[in-house]
């Protein structure tokens, strides 16, 4: 009998079970989402800061990733936004880990199996090891290689959630005749590992360009200047280094890591040009991050060993001892909060975000936009909004207009939060004629209600506290800051949060009367 026909029922059925999984689509979304963002246009980077912020759980991930040593060394402080870490350590990789975070939070809970964690470890050493790849390297669309090396062994991590007995199954017969892996495989399950996850990847709506770059490439590599083909060489690369990593030897040597990493050089050193000796900083950048981000991600990566005498003092060990201290990344994440859902230590926050900002305007490669959103967010999150929004002048229409928002229902929101340029003494135009910052604890005070405008009592009828901070340049007025609250604000706002707030207006005020 054709051992296919018996094997087809199996491929059939996981995905059947896959496809039936109610929280694997919503997984599948936002992967998909992420994946699908690019890094072009200004749009981008508040994008995934609203996609990131809408998860709180993820949001502390890559806060807590971001104040890692190796990262905070860049900079030396703590890093309170999210806007703030993607300036600081770039799009493609708040990314990719973002990509990770959703890849282990989907699967590391479904089922506790130690094969679904292996999967998923490798999977973050793959990615790591692929973006350092494209560090050494200046190939185009390099940031594609970390997202494909992630989802490498995708058609892994899947059947090991969904049947890990069949899983081990194939290991164990795999292992007894590893030549003969594929075809195992193939009798076992129906397809390839790499096939079963393309068909998922599929489902996902997954971009082609990095489904195509999770097939499998034979013999050694020659260098390439096909983008797609230089991608499918640094993903397969580093899914074999990740395999090195998670997957040692039974009887682990430094002879037998050696061995293995001269497979490596021999099939992947010339079209990615690097050597042995290279090849042993790739192992220990990629063990270092790697291990960082399963630790910040909650997955357990187990001792490994490169095969390399360690250094006996390493760098971040250094820095740990001596860096100036800033503020602790655990003191700044917002734990008790007043009733009105302003976090207890604000100030804090507050001024975590005018040496964020001071910071940002000290690189020549600061976007107005990127500024404004690292603003808006510090408000945001210190003090505990529900909705906060740029509003700024828009010359063609005669109105001001909500440029970028962050919160609940921002996309709505801001659509609606618009007015005209013409005064009409309602509240924001008093603000903003008057040039001061109102700070609304009760807006159910009929003084404000009175002057409050019915597009915004129909927009947000449920405001029950919020502030305004007019921007104005040479008496002309640009626009404002608003954020509210859907519950009083009875605790106020003391004089050294009013300073902050007024700090982090007046840097953003200095950057745009110098455009």
């Amino acid at each position: 009998m054709n051992p296919m026909l018996n094997a087809r029922p199996a491929r059939e059925r996981l995905l059947e079970q896959i496809r039936a999984d109610k929280s694997l689509p919503t997984l599948g979304i936002a992967i998909a989402k992420v994946v699908q963002m690019t890094s072009s246009g200004e749009g981008s980077v508040a994008d995934l800061t609203h996609f990131i912020l809408s998860d709180v759980a993820l949001t502390q991930k890559i806060l807590r990733l971001s104040n890692t040593i190796s990262y905070r060394t860049l900079n030396g402080t703590t890093v309170t936004t999210i806007s703030r870490a993607i300036f600081l350590l770039g799009f493609d990789t708040i990314k990719a880990n973002a990509l990770a975070g959703l890849l282990v939070d989907g699967f590391k809970d479904a089922n506790q199996a130690q094969a679904v964690r292996q999967e998923l470890v490798k999977a973050l050493c793959a990615s790591v090891c692929a973006r350092e790849i494209a560090r050494r390297s200046r190939h185009p669309n390099n940031e594609e290689a970390a997202v494909a090396a992630l989802f490498k062994n995708i058609g892994r991590v899947l059947v090991a959630s969904f049947d890990h007995h069949l899983y081990d199954k194939i290991q164990v017969q795999s292992a007894a005749t590893p030549a003969q892996s594929m075809e195992v495989c193939t009798q076992l399950l129906g397809c390839s590992f790499e096939r079963f996850g393309e068909v998922v990847l599929h489902d996902w709506k997954i971009p082609a360009s990095i489904i195509n770059a999770l097939q499998t490439t034979h013999g050694d590599q020659k260098k390439t200047n096909v983008a797609s083909d230089w991608v499918k060489q640094a993903a397969s690369f580093s899914d074999s280094l990740a395999s090195i990593l998670v997957n040692p030897d039974p009887n682990p040597s430094p002879s037998s890591t050696a061995e293995r990493c001269k497979v490596l050089v021999k099939r992947f050193g010339t079209a990615l040009e690097f050597d042995a000796g290279e090849l042993q900083h790739i192992l220990k950048s990629v063990d270092t991050e790697a291990r960082q981000l399963a630790t910040t991600l909650d997955v357990a990566l187990a001792p490994i060993s490169t095969g390399t005498p360690s250094l006996p003092v390493k760098d971040a060990d250094i820095f740990n001892e001596f860096m100036l201290t800033s503020f602790n990344s655990q003191q700044l994440e917002a734990g008790a909060r007043h009733a009105s859902g302003k976090p207890m230590n604000a100030r804090d926050l507050l001024l975590a975000g005018v040496q964020d900002t001071t910071q940002m305007l000290g690189s020549n490669q600061v976007k107005l936009s990127d500024l404004i959103l690292l603003v808006l967010e510090t408000l945001y999150g210190a003090m505990g909004f529900r909705f906060a929004t740029v509003c700024l002048r828009d010359l063609q229409s005669s109105k001001f207009t909500a440029r970028i928002a962050v919160g609940e229902k921002y996309v709505e929101r801001q659509r609606g939060f618009q007015f005209s340029a013409q005064n009409d003494n309602t509240i924001f135009h008093l603000a903003m004629s008057n040039n001061v910052d109102l700070m609304i604890a009760d807006a159910g005070n009929p003084k404000v209600q009175s002057i409050l405008p019915p597009w915004h009592k129909q927009l947000l009828p449920d405001t029950r506290s919020f502030i305004i901070l007019p921007l104005v340049i040479d008496q002309k007025p640009l626009g404002l800051f608003y954020a509210d609250r859907a519950v009083r604000a009875d605790e106020g706002v003391p004089a050294d949060e009013t300073a902050l707030i007024k700090t982090l207006k007046g840097q953003l005020m200095s950057a745009m009367a110098k455009r």
